[in-house]
């Protein structure tokens, strides 16, 4: 089996994550939801934002990159840029086994945020391995978000190995 089918296979186990919406400042964005079950691997995004509440980091070790987007609100217009910047290039993502995490609600205290300790708006990029690779107070760009994961160490021997 390839390992982009083995990526969304283990995405698939770690959560059947049907979309719905979360409005933020007009701007929608789609969220993935502990819902029912999708038969259909092809209809699951992996990149379709998921909601911290309710998963750990432990969940993603050796499997996925997370990308953990933490905001005090939804609302926040650097929350709602760096959203849109994920947006821009998910394929470059996808070759890296990155799944999306946002965390809006600093009361809820979910496991990933008291892991992480953000103050306000943060973005943190995770290795496989569950290490900190990148953590900025300011949206990022795909391409700077790219290039940090190329310079894991894990992302160095995928990619000696052809990952």
């Amino acid at each position: 089996m390839r390992p982009k089918s083995l990526f969304l296979l283990a995405l698939l186990a770690l959560s059947p994550l049907p979309a719905t919406a979360q409005e933020a400042s007009g701007a929608t964005i789609a969220m993935a939801d502990d819902a029912e079950a999708v038969s259909d691997a092809d209809a699951i995004d992996p990149l379709a934002p998921r909601d911290a509440a309710g998963l750990t980091l432990d969940e993603f070790q050796w499997i996925a990159r997370p990308i953990v987007v933490f905001a005090d609100t939804p609302a926040d217009p650097r929350f709602i840029e760096q959203m849109a910047l994920l947006t821009e290039r998910a394929d470059a993502l996808l070759e890296r086994d990155v799944v999306i995490i946002v965390d809006t609600d600093p009361s809820a205290r979910s496991d990933i945020r008291t892991a992480l300790r953000p103050r306000g708006f943060s973005i943190v990029v995770l290795s496989k391995d569950g290490t900190v690779g990148l953590r900025r107070p300011a949206p990022r760009d795909v391409r700077e978000i790219i290039r940090a994961i190329d310079n894991f160490q894990l992302r160095q021997e995928e990619m000696a190995n052809g990952g």
